[in-house]
């Protein structure tokens, strides 16, 4: 299984990123998707989810109304497009597997994104 996100990088408050996770080595259309975002000193924060055809797709209130989630079964690819980005959406940021319970299942090797002026 990989997971490989890329996408990331330096923005200024205000601006937009689009974050991918190309996914491999298992059924992506058959599994749920979710990304986590961990900030320097803090622990790990869910901040998305989203199921196999992408028609539920919770958030975290903290990004809610800013970020979306969203796949494409064909390119076997997750995506969360962030605008409106703040300097405490400055984290790591990780593409995961889930399991049918929502539960964590494997992650990637996460992207830097940092919100700054």
């Amino acid at each position: 299984v990989q997971l490989v996100e890329s996408g990331g990088g330096l923005v200024q408050p205000g601006g937009s990123l689009r974050l991918s996770c190309a996914a491999s080595g298992f059924t992506f259309g058959a599994s749920g998707m979710s990304w986590v975002r961990q900030a320097p000193g803090k622990g790990p924060e869910w901040v998305s989810g989203i199921n196999t055809v992408g028609s539920t797709t919770p958030y975290a209130d903290s990004v809610k109304g800013r970020f979306t989630i969203s796949r494409d079964n064909a390119k076997n690819t997750l995506f969360l497009q962030m605008n409106s980005l703040k300097t405490e959406d400055t984290a790591v940021y990780y593409c995961l597997r889930i399991d049918p319970y929502w539960t964590p299942w494997e992650w990637g090797q996460g992207t830097q994104v940092t919100v700054s002026s």
